[in-house]
């Protein structure tokens, strides 16, 4: 399904196989026990040198093997269901087995970086932009939100992240309502994707790079992600994230004085 591996102070979780890494329940479970075991590692590997176990020193970068990062929801699995009723029974609860994953990164205490190396539709798509940075191979592959296309409405989550994360209206208005596919250079031009590169492998070393230099900052990882999610206070209440009261953000400064 996935795996995750260190190097130095970066986590690479790995969507592993040649197929479209569709989601379904083994592989969001998967995702959500390597995001798990990062955030836990982080954590109690810098709570004994004076980080409280808050984490410091380190960044995720999620990439996928194969000519997609993912296809999306498993929609075969979905529509394989005895009755249309069923069928959209199935697709909900995927919806609703995706949606932790996105709250898992909006609250991951360390910078993230997606690694588009191919294809990256509809909840692939969701999945990069629920990262901090996106590096994307140049030579293939492209984003798209098929919804429009295969006439199926978009989540609440989904729309709260893509106006989160995709600034220009004109941009929002082209993924949204034209179903664009949208290769790597046009992407970085609308303010969606942050580097382009010659391939796969570039995409990927680009991204540890980029993982590198900001884990190197040794940041307070509550911190961190504490001011990621004020940044995008509409798309961590889509995904169930609670807002931070007064309190616990008074509590957050005193600890850090």
């Amino acid at each position: 399904m996935c795996s995750l591996e260190k190097r130095g102070n970066v986590f690479v979780l790995t969507l592993t196989g040649d197929d479209e890494h569709r989601f379904g329940h083994d592989l969001i479970t998967s995702i959500r026990s390597a995001l798990a075991r990062a955030r836990s590692e982080s954590s109690s590997s810098s709570g004994a040198g004076g980080g409280g176990g808050r984490g410091r020193g380190a960044a995720l970068v999620t990439v996928a093997e194969g000519r997609f990062f993912s296809n999306g929801l498993d929609l075969a699995w979905a529509n394989s269901a005895p009755s249309p009723s069923a069928a959209r029974e199935r697709l909900g609860s995927l919806v609703a087995l995706f949606r932790p994953v996105v709250a898992d990164l909006l609250s991951l205490p360390m910078p993230t970086i997606a690694a588009v190396t191919g294809h990256a539709a509809a909840a692939g798509f969701m999945l990069a932009l629920s990262h901090d940075y996106v590096a994307m191979r140049g030579d293939r592959g492209f984003l798209y939100m098929s919804e429009l296309d295969i006439g199926l409405p978009f989540p609440p989550y989904f729309l709260a992240l893509m106006r989160a994360k995709i600034a220009d209206p004109r941009a929002l208005r082209d993924v949204a309502l034209r179903a664009r596919k949208i290769a790597a250079a046009e992407a970085r031009e609308m303010g969606i994707v942050d580097r382009v590169c010659a391939g796969a492998a570039e995409a990927v070393e680009e991204a540890v790079r980029i993982g590198e230099e900001l884990a190197a900052r040794n940041w307070d990882g509550g911190v961190y992600a504490s001011i990621r999610m004020g940044m995008f206070p509409e798309a961590c209440r889509a995904v169930g994230i609670a807002e931070e009261s007064e309190e616990e953000k008074r509590v957050l400064n005193a600890a850090k004085l």
